[in-house]
Formats: structure tokens, sequence, C-alpha cells
């Protein structure tokens, strides 16, 4: 098993019979770094190049971020028990309010990046953000975390997305995962966000079990195979990739909604890492987009897509 970031947190017992787990939480301290590293060994010679060397060195930052910043504070009991009772996510993003541990961690996250050489236009998102009051930096988080926010504010969405990944991260780590149960195949039982992609594992006891990795905390949450994550349909559903290219990484398309999310075979291939490989298959999304399919899939570094 390859250290996935949220695989380390599944270990199963020696002696009982292996049962793939339902929910698997991140584990930040290798997640940011392990994409990093992987953006980095896809970037030589691919035609993105020179913009995934640009998000190794952001996934560095968020994993660098981390060392000066106080320990996550669960959600306490009481809301643990009240959003179980009621089969809601543990850390909802829609009823998200930053609090003085996640202003920190936006704060000193867009620190790091002002000592990176950065794009001029980027460079830029990072100022703005910067300088927004307390009050405008919740009502941009809130319209961001509500996908309301205009496509015109690109930049500063994917960066305070990235702050927020580590954030959620952080506090998805913290809770005990035996409480929490996948409600919809699409959303994240974590934080009820959407997922980037799934992965096909090959994990001790759950080898070609099917997970997705959510695309806010990456939490990973086991999924039926063969099952339109968009609409539930398991009908029509069918697979496509670029031709002459290897079968690790496919697009499951449904007729039914027309919608499609990319699927990562790491039973196959263990180096894949959905949200950097996602990105760097972004020529598969072209081509899907170009027969009219919709892409369902959320990475906030493809916002626009």
């Amino acid at each position: 098993m390859s250290e996935s970031g949220s695989a380390k947190h599944y270990t199963p017992n020696i002696g009982e019979a292996a049962k793939p787990p339902p929910v698997v939480l991140p584990y930040p301290p290798s997640l940011f770094l392990n994409r990093s590293k992987r953006f980095l060994s896809l970037a030589p010679g691919h035609q993105l190049e020179s913009y995934l060397r640009f998000l190794a060195a952001v996934t560095r930052a968020q994993h660098d971020v981390q060392v000066s910043l106080p320990e996550a504070a669960p959600p306490s009991a009481e809301t643990v028990a009240q959003a179980v009772a009621h089969g809601m996510p543990l850390i909802p993003r829609t009823s998200f309010k930053p609090d003085d541990h996640a202003e920190t961690t936006i704060e000193h996250f867009l620190e790091n990046l002002t000592k990176l050489e950065l794009p001029a236009e980027t460079a830029a998102a990072v100022k703005s953000l910067q300088s927004m009051s307390s009050e405008q930096r919740q009502v941009f988080i809130k319209s961001v975390l509500d996908e309301t926010e205009p496509e015109d504010r690109i930049a500063q969405r994917a960066l305070i997305l990235a702050a927020l990944q580590v954030h959620f991260t952080r506090l998805a780590a913290k809770l005990d995962a035996s409480v929490l149960k996948p409600f919809a195949d699409g959303v994240c039982p974590t934080c009820g966000s959407r997922p980037l992609a799934s992965s096909v594992v090959n994990w001790p006891g759950a080898t070609n079990t099917r997970y997705c990795t959510c695309s806010l905390c990456a939490t990973m949450w086991y999924v039926v195979r063969v099952k339109c994550l968009l609409c539930g349909s398991n009908e029509s559903i069918n697979f496509r990739l670029i031709e002459g290219q290897q079968d690790t990484i496919k697009a499951e398309t449904c007729d039914k909604c027309h919608g499609y999310v990319k699927i990562f075979y790491q039973v196959k291939d263990p180096t894949l890492e959905p949200l950097a490989d996602d990105v760097a298959s972004l020529g598969l999304d072209m081509l899907l987009t170009q027969d009219g399919w919709t892409r369902g899939g959320y990475n906030p570094f493809l916002i626009g897509y």
C-alpha cells in the first residue's frame, strides 16, 4: 500500500475477517506533501508542466503551514451526536463560519504564498485576499463554499479553497471514523462536499474496493462499483479513456444524468493521487466536454472546467 495520506488511518485488525471501512479519515502530516511530490513527478514534459510545478509549490505551502498552526479543535460531542442523529455531516461546509483557528490558517497560508515566485495574477489574488477585512473574508468564504461566487475571481477562489483544505483536513483528522457513515454516494460524510474523484484501492482487506475522495477535507468513503456518483443510477454506466493511454485513469459516464466523474485505479498504479492526477488528466475532461458530458467531480485547481 502506498502512503496516500488518507490510507494511513486505516489499519486492519490481524486475525479478524477483513472488511473495508466505510470511511477513512485523512492524514494531514503526509497528505499535502504527497500531493506536492506527485505534482513534481508528473510535471516534466507534460503539456501543463508550468501549472503542475506551480501546484506543487502551492501544495507544499499547504504542508509547510501546518507546523505554525495550533492544534485543530474538533466539534463538541454534543454537535457530533446531533449530526449523527440527523444523518448530517459533522463539519458541514454550508454552515461554516471561520473561527480564530480558521483565520490563522488562512493568514499563515497566504503569508507562505508570498514567499514563492508567483505569476502576477496569483500574486494579485493573494494580495487582495490579505487586504480583506474579517467580515469581507467571511462573506467571500461563504460564497465560495456555497459555490455562488462569480466566475471572475477564479484565482481568489482557488487560493481560499486551498487554505480551507488545510483547515478542514486537520479538523477531519480529529474525528472518530467509527461514527461517520456515508449517507449519499456523491456527498462527503464529514463535510458535505462533492468528491473530486473516486479510486479503486489496493489496501489490505480492501483490494479492488472503491472510495470517493472529498474535494475539501480529503475524507474517503466507500461506494459500490459501477454506480453514478451524481444521480445514483447503476444503469447505462460506461467508462471512457483517451485512446492509446494507460487504462489507470478513466471517466465514469452516466447516460441518465449525462455527467461523469473520474476514477483512478490505484490497484494498478499506486502512485496515482486523486487531486494531482485529476489536474494532470485535464485532456480527458476536454475530450468529454467536447462530446457534451458534464464534469461532476470538483477540484479547486480546475475551477471553470
